[in-house]
């Protein structure tokens, strides 16, 4: 029960330090893109905390892991285009008008 508990605390740290880092460093797309992914690790180690807590099939587990590789190529994705339209991926640099 000891373990369980040092891992819950250790998955909310990483969903707080997850969710810091995308509200104070959001200059860069990458930082926001890796603090994104950072955020769905943690989401990630909870699922399978609590999956094999209760003995569930880990059956949603590979559904997440499908759509949270599909938001990271999709988010690099929009990333190259950006580099590549406007040079850089500050976001001040943008007109959003």
């Amino acid at each position: 029960m000891m373990i369980i508990l040092n891992m819950l605390i250790v998955m909310i740290i990483m969903f707080m330090l997850g969710n810091m880092i995308f509200v104070f460093k959001h200059k860069h797309l990458l930082i926001v893109l890796l603090s994104l992914e950072f955020i769905v690790l943690s989401i990630f180690f909870f699922l399978v905390l609590m999956f094999s807590n209760i003995e569930y099939d880990m059956y949603m587990l590979m559904v997440f892991l499908v759509f949270s590789v599909c938001e990271g190529a999709l988010g690099l994705s929009i990333l190259v285009s950006m580099i590549r339209t406007h040079g850089n991926d500050y976001f001040q640099s943008f007109n959003l008008l």
